[in-house]
């Protein structure tokens, strides 16, 4: 009878799992494969892969790229190479842009967008950054007087404040210098031209 009543109070209390699984690198393997993916959907062929192979029909896997949202958080965030992979991530949230994924013509469209978007993202940036020029002073009415003479024209190349900026070629040639960049170019061809002759 106390044998029954021992198997009663032991059924009674929770019991702790003996078999807990533990990471034997604290997670540092999962950490690693779940930031690969997530990169992974910086590139438009790729998603273009996951849609045709029909991985977004599937509830578990639409599940798990929700729960990656968490890269979007700052601590997260510093350990992503790709930033356009989190631009992605948020747009696979749709289920329209998930479907549009499946046709090439998406994929190309998304692909040549990134293209684009990288080519000139230096100079759209540095449109926002670079002060803008002060705005002329209205000319009011002449003050009587003799008219102003022009300066003499200079040999230096100044840039106005109104200017684009230059292009990151041109950083690499000193102001004011009179080589240009076919005249480089023309030059490495001349000595090739006397190493042969010679």
């Amino acid at each position: 009878m106390d044998s029954g009543k021992e198997s009663d109070s032991a059924a009674d209390t929770p019991t702790s799992p003996k078999n807990v699984y533990k990471d034997p690198d604290d997670g540092r393997q999962r950490f690693l494969l779940e930031l690969e993916f997530v990169q992974c959907l910086a590139n438009p062929t790729y998603i273009h892969y996951l849609a045709q192979n029909r991985y977004f029909e599937d509830e578990a896997f639409i599940g798990y790229l929700k729960y990656l949202q968490y890269w979007q958080q700052p601590e997260y965030i510093k350990f992503i190479m790709y930033p356009h992979c989190l631009f992605f991530l948020e747009l696979l949230q749709n289920a329209n842009f998930r479907n549009a994924m499946a046709h090439p013509g998406s994929k190309e469209l998304a692909h040549r967008q990134q293209f684009f978007y990288w080519k000139n993202y230096r100079n759209n940036r540095l449109k926002h950054i670079l002060p803008k020029p002060l705005p002329e002073p209205l000319a009011g009415t002449p003050a009587p007087g003799p008219p102003p003479q022009s300066a003499p024209p200079t040999t230096i190349a100044v840039t106005s404040a109104g200017s684009p900026a230059l292009s990151p070629m041109q950083y690499g040639i000193p102001a004011g210098s009179s080589l240009s960049k076919n005249d480089m170019r023309n030059s490495a061809i001349d000595r090739r031209k006397r190493k042969k002759e010679g």
